[in-house]
């Protein structure tokens, strides 16, 4: 079973549908002990980081998320969810994040470009992650973001470009973050989707003591 962190905001149906679609069994909630059962965990997002951070402050989720990366389970956050698993982010000044993956997360400065950024992008792989095993150099996925990730280098897995460098794919260890939406990523995003869920169903448990 995955668990998706609900925590009253973000893609949360978007996303169950997905898991819905590959057929792997997946709940939403925001219960401790739910949570820290799962065999992995999905942050999703959609919206403000500020906001994000407050929901899920309220409800008691950071150390609970800390836990659970802590015993082994893969984490993965999407778009906003994965902004917040920084350390920081400036939307609406200066605000901390989940600190599960270093570096900041900073506003598009592409001018004359759109911001935000929306539509389809090409991803670039810039190193072997089994995240994207199979995911072809190139291949189309749907961003909709205002703000992008400034990551430790070897923390970056994939980037796209919008006037500059974004952070596409970002993992360390078993914390795992996507800019795009995967789950509006038809064909390609199904399948880190499914990805995503042979790693937790691989996952070794540290179970607490």
């Amino acid at each position: 079973m995955i668990a998706v962190v609900d925590y009253g905001l973000g893609n949360l149906g978007s996303v169950m549908r997905a898991f819905r679609r590959l057929g792997v069994p997946a709940v939403l909630s925001d219960d401790p002990a739910v949570l820290l059962a799962a065999r992995g965990l999905v942050l999703p997002g959609d919206g403000a980081f500020a906001a994000t951070m407050a929901e899920i402050r309220d409800r008691r989720l950071p150390p609970v998320l800390a836990e659970a990366v802590a015993r082994g389970l893969p984490l993965l956050g999407i778009c906003v969810g994965m902004q917040v698993l920084f350390e920081e982010g400036e939307e609406g000044g200066a605000h901390r994040g989940l600190g599960l993956l270093g570096g900041v997360v900073r506003r598009l400065r592409v001018a004359p470009l759109p911001v935000p950024h929306m539509g389809w992008n090409a991803l670039r792989l810039r190193r072997p992650h089994p995240l994207v095993a199979g995911t072809p150099d190139g291949a189309h996925v749907y961003f909709v973001h205002s703000y992008h990730c400034e990551a430790r280098e070897e923390d970056v897995v994939a980037t796209a470009e919008h006037g500059v460098e974004v952070v596409a794919v970002a993992a360390r260890g078993n914390v795992l973050g996507v800019q795009f939406h995967p789950e509006k990523s038809q064909a390609v995003g199904l399948a880190l989707v499914a990805r995503f869920a042979g790693l937790c169903a691989s996952a070794v448990r540290e179970e607490a003591s």
